[in-house]
C-alpha cells in the first residue's frame, strides 16, 4: 500500500478532503438542529477526522472543476426533482387505477467511463423517489434503471442524460 504521505499533497494531510468535512459538519448541525458552540466544535472533530481515517479507501481525489457547478446541480435539478418526484409518486400511488402504470427497465447508455460520475449517477437516480439503479455495465458503458412510471423510455433516457449525466461529467472534468 503506497505511503499516505506521498499521495496526500502536504496541505492536505491534515485535511485530506475538505469539501467532505465541510458538508460532514453540515450535516451534523441539520442532524442536531442546533448551532451551538458545542455542536460546532463535535461537528468539526467528526468532519476532520472520518475523512482522515477512511482516507485509504479513496484511491485518487477527485477532480471538480468549479464547486458552484456542483452547488448549482445539487440546488437546481437534483433537489428539485426529488420534491416533484414525491409528488408524482404520491399522486400516481393514490389515483384510482394504479393498473395503468406502465414500471419497466430502461438502458441507459452511459457516454463515460469515470467511476465517480458513474456512482454519483447512479445515487442520484436511486435517491430520486420512483427510480432506482438496478445494474451498470462498465464494459458496455451501460446503466439500467427501473421506474415505477415509464411511459416513454427514450422520453426518460433523455431526460437522466440531460439533467444529471452531462452536468456530472462537468463538475468532474470527465
Amino acid at each position: 500500500m503506497p505511503d499516505l504521505k506521498k499521495r496526500i499533497a502536504p496541505e492536505y494531510r491534515w485535511l485530506p478532503h475538505p469539501l467532505m468535512t465541510l458538508t460532514l459538519l453540515i450535516i451534523w448541525l441539520l442532524l442536531m438542529n442546533t448551532i451551538s458552540f458545542a455542536h460546532i466544535l463535535l461537528g468539526t472533530f467528526l468532519g476532520t477526522i472520518i475523512p482522515w481515517f477512511t482516507n485509504r479507501f479513496w484511491p485518487e481525489r477527485p477532480q471538480i472543476s468549479n464547486p458552484v457547478l456542483l452547488l448549482r446541480f445539487f440546488f437546481s435539478p437534483f433537489l428539485f426533482d426529488i420534491i416533484v418526484a414525491n409528488i408524482t409518486v404520491v399522486r400516481l400511488m393514490l389515483q384510482p387505477d394504479i393498473s395503468k402504470l406502465t414500471p419497466g427497465f430502461i438502458q441507459i447508455p452511459l457516454d463515460t467511463d469515470d467511476p465517480m460520475v458513474i456512482s454519483i449517477l447512479a445515487s442520484v437516480i436511486s435517491l430520486t423517489p420512483g427510480t432506482v439503479s438496478s445494474e451498470v455495465y462498465l464494459k458496455e458503458r451501460l446503466l439500467i434503471v427501473h421506474s415505477i412510471d415509464v411511459p416513454d423510455p427514450e422520453a426518460a433516457v433523455q431526460t437522466i442524460k440531460t439533467r444529471y449525466e452531462k452536468p456530472l461529467k462537468e463538475i468532474f472534468l470527465c
